[in-house]
């Protein structure tokens, strides 16, 4: 497996293929490098170099019990992206994943990343506070964590259908992807999903969405269950260079049940 070591210790797993222009691709909680498989693949065959890393407790990544913090996952990608000397590159981020671009961004980017794209993402912050009265409340992270710190492998193998909008009428449980994000689910650690649930929901990226001056995209359905469309909106706003595509009808697991959209609209935007 090809891995880096950071300071703490911890190992990060990887993948990097092809040649070209670099797109890194960041997960979502509590998945892997494989949620990405319907875009590296796609991007590997338009001839950019693809690279995607499990974050630290995610996946094939080390299981530490420090550093499951928004901070700390940035540094992560930071070091990942000195490793490999990435230049000049493309960040793409799901949900958790769209967070931890822009911070990465805005804390380590500058001088190595060209563009970002984030898809139904946490940012700019998702908890309900005095800040921010139309977020999420708390009782619905501690409900997350209870059933991740608790009862994981059922919580997890429940959790595609909203994830998905397999709830929603008309719509059919795809048994593949919900056993592959199950098993995604339960390959990391299970002290890391839960520590990464307050990492996701009370991270405030109002500031870093500020500093940044590269192009940045944000993709978001309409219909996410997961992190509400409103977010979308909000994130954009604060960006200097910011372009929002909304999806009617479209869930939260957007870049798998709907990839051939996705990618073009992010090829495009890579394009221009």
């Amino acid at each position: 497996m090809s891995t880096i070591t950071v300071k703490d210790g911890t190992q990060i797993y990887y993948k990097d293929w092809g040649t070209g222009q670099p797109i890194v691709f960041h997960h979502g909680w509590p998945l892997s490098s494989d949620d990405w498989d319907a875009q590296m693949m796609f991007f590997l065959k338009q001839g950019y170099r693809v690279i995607a890393h499990d974050r630290r407790g995610h996946g094939r990544s080390g299981q530490s019990s420090e550093g499951n913090n928004m901070d700390t996952y940035a540094a992560d990608v930071a070091a990942l992206t000195e490793a490999l000397d990435l230049k000049d590159a493309i960040h793409v981020g799901h949900s958790t994943g769209g967070g931890e671009v822009i911070r990465y961004a805005a804390k380590h980017g500058k001088g190595r990343i060209a563009k970002a794209v984030i898809i139904s993402a946490v940012t700019p912050i998702m908890i309900q506070n005095e800040s921010n009265p139309e977020g999420v409340p708390l009782s619905v992270f501690d409900e997350i964590r209870q059933g991740t710190g608790f009862n994981r492998a059922q919580y997890f193998y429940d959790f595609p259908i909203p994830f998905y909008g397999w709830n929603r009428e008309g719509q059919t449980v795809q048994e593949g992807i919900k056993h592959n994000w199950w098993r995604q689910g339960m390959m990391g650690s299970v002290l890391a999903h839960y520590e990464g649930i307050k990492a996701f929901s009370e991270s405030d990226f109002t500031e870093d969405l500020k500093s940044l001056d590269i192009p940045v995209l944000v993709l978001h359905g309409e219909d996410d269950q997961i992190v509400p469309f409103g977010q979308a909106p909000r994130a954009a706003a604060l960006l200097k260079n910011g372009k929002l595509i909304a999806y009617p009808g479209f869930p939260h697991g957007m870049p798998t049940t709907e990839a051939e959209t996705i990618n073009k609209d992010i090829l495009e935007f890579i394009k221009a």
